[in-house]
C-alpha cells in the first residue's frame, strides 16, 4: 500500500477530516477533531503512524518486522507502519482499529453527532 491509497482508504470514513496541524509534510486524519493516523509525506520508506491498544501493539511488533513503536509518538498507544512492507489488508484492518479506538473514547454527544452524520450521507 502507498500513501496515496493510505489516504482514499481513511477519508471516505464517516467524520474524517484531513489537516496538517503540525507541518506542511505530516498529514493527520482525524474523526470529530481526534487524531487516529499520521502520515509523514516525505518520509522514505512510507509509513504512518495510527493508534492501537496497547496489547494489541505488542503482538503486532512481534510478529511483523514493518510494525514498530510510534515515532514521535507514545510508544504504549502509537504503531508506525511500514506501508510497503505490510499486506494492504493488515493496514486496512489497523486503520480501522484506530478509527474504532479512537470513535470508543467519544464523548456520548460526539458519537450521536457522527452517527447521523452517517446516517443522513444514506
Amino acid at each position: 500500500m502507498n500513501v496515496e491509497e493510505f489516504r482514499d482508504y481513511c477519508i471516505v470514513k464517516n467524520g474524517v477530516t484531513e489537516e496538517f496541524p503540525f507541518d506542511k509534510h505530516t498529514l493527520v486524519f482525524k474523526v470529530m477533531g481526534k487524531m487516529f493516523a499520521l502520515v509523514p509525506l516525505e518520509r522514505l520508506p512510507s509509513q504512518a503512524n495510527l493508534k492501537c491498544d496497547p496489547e494489541r501493539s505488542i503482538e503486532l511488533r512481534e510478529s511483523f518486522e514493518g510494525v514498530r513503536p510510534g515515532y514521535h509518538m507514545s510508544k504504549v498507544h502509537w504503531n508506525t507502519l511500514y506501508l510497503e512492507s505490510l499486506n494492504p489488508s493488515l493496514i486496512e484492518e489497523l486503520i480501522d482499529h484506530s478509527y474504532e479506538l479512537v470513535i470508543s473514547k467519544l464523548t456520548k454527544k460526539d458519537r450521536l453527532l457522527l452517527k447521523n452524520n452517517q446516517e443522513n450521507k444514506n
